[in-house]
């Protein structure tokens, strides 16, 4: 038999949930964590954990403590029948289309809207499953710039997650050659996994996906293949501007640069990092809580110099900013 936890939550704590939560990945047994709206007009929202035995009363307080709102109320505790209870978990994940990209689980994939680019990506233990700001925030970023005329031949997806990031970027761009990286190694796992069932192909050459396991850019894979004219890093504020220098250094001159996984007020500390090491922000996309950065490692020529155009900027550049 397996058990469900749920407790009421506001918005904003179901959004913190929906990255990495480094208290549960401490456990030997971590539950799985959904957090799901169950009323839209009176913004009611609900975590619901997930768990093989019984939770003990250190559990169920660990988890009441991510929901702050929920002080004093007690957890609703309930044995499941002998079910899939990671496909019920999956319930209240909802599909979410970013761009051109439809992003589902199974209980979704007989209803993919005609002439967008599914991916399956169902619930685990990586986080990117599309349904968090800061994933479809990617996602989208990744359409326009690809609707704006961009063409990178050299991709890196640095925490990769699940993959979803990388393969929304081969599909754009099917020629190129691309790497997922992430620091956790069943990260990767899964990212294989997913590449199989959405047929991403993986590989070392144009059209492949490369994988590795790495903190930020250092392996020798990734080092290797660089400089990129694209990186997505959809992780966390922190990282990001731990990760400023390494990214710049695998970053080509005049190649760009996603941004993600962090909150509206880290935004200028993780753009500071960037413009330090040569960047200038080019779009701002993403949600106003979670915002998604588009950034352009500028041009340089001769010893610390500037490389300035020669040309009129065409009405295309501009709508990427301007230095």
């Amino acid at each position: 038999m397996s058990w469900i936890v749920s407790l009421p939550c506001t918005r904003p704590e179901a959004e913190a949930l929906s990255g990495e939560i480094p208290e549960l990945d401490a456990l030997v047994e971590a539950p799985v964590v959904v957090t799901r709206e169950i009323d839209e007009d009176a913004g009611l929202w609900q975590l619901d954990a997930y768990m093989d035995d019984k939770p003990g009363a250190a559990l169920l307080k660990l988890l009441q403590s991510f929901v702050p709102s929920a002080k004093g109320q007690t957890p609703v505790v309930a044995e499941l029948p002998e079910e899939d209870w990671v496909t019920l978990s999956q319930q209240g994940l909802e599909p979410v289309q970013a761009g051109r990209f439809f992003v589902h689980t199974s209980s979704y994939a007989d209803r993919v809207p005609a002439g967008t680019t599914p991916f399956l990506i169902d619930a685990s233990q990586a986080f990117g499953t599309g349904g968090h700001d800061t994933t479809a925030g990617c996602l989208a970023m990744l359409d326009q710039l690809a609707r704006q005329g961009a063409s990178p031949r050299n991709i890196a997806d640095i925490g990769t997650g699940t993959g979803l990031l990388a393969f929304a970027a081969m599909a754009l761009w099917p020629r190129a050659k691309t790497i997922a990286s992430d620091i956790d190694p069943a990260s990767i796992f899964v990212t294989r996994d997913n590449a199989a069932i959405n047929g991403v192909p993986l590989g070392r050459g144009g059209g492949g996906l490369g994988l590795a396991v790495a903190p930020g850019t250092d392996h020798p894979s990734i080092k290797h293949r660089a400089p990129y004219d694209l990186v997505i890093a959809n992780i966390l504020a922190g990282p990001l501007i731990t990760l400023a220098p390494d990214i710049a250094a695998a970053t080509a001159p005049g190649g760009h640069a996603i941004l993600a996984g962090l909150i509206a007020r880290q935004m200028e500390p993780v753009l500071a990092a960037y413009r330090a090491q040569g960047f200038r922000l080019a779009v701002r996309g993403g949600s106003a809580e979670w915002p998604c950065l588009l950034l352009i490692k500028r041009r340089r020529y001769g010893w610390r110099r500037k490389e300035r155009a020669f040309h009129r900027a065409s009405p295309s550049d501009a709508s990427f900013g301007s230095w």
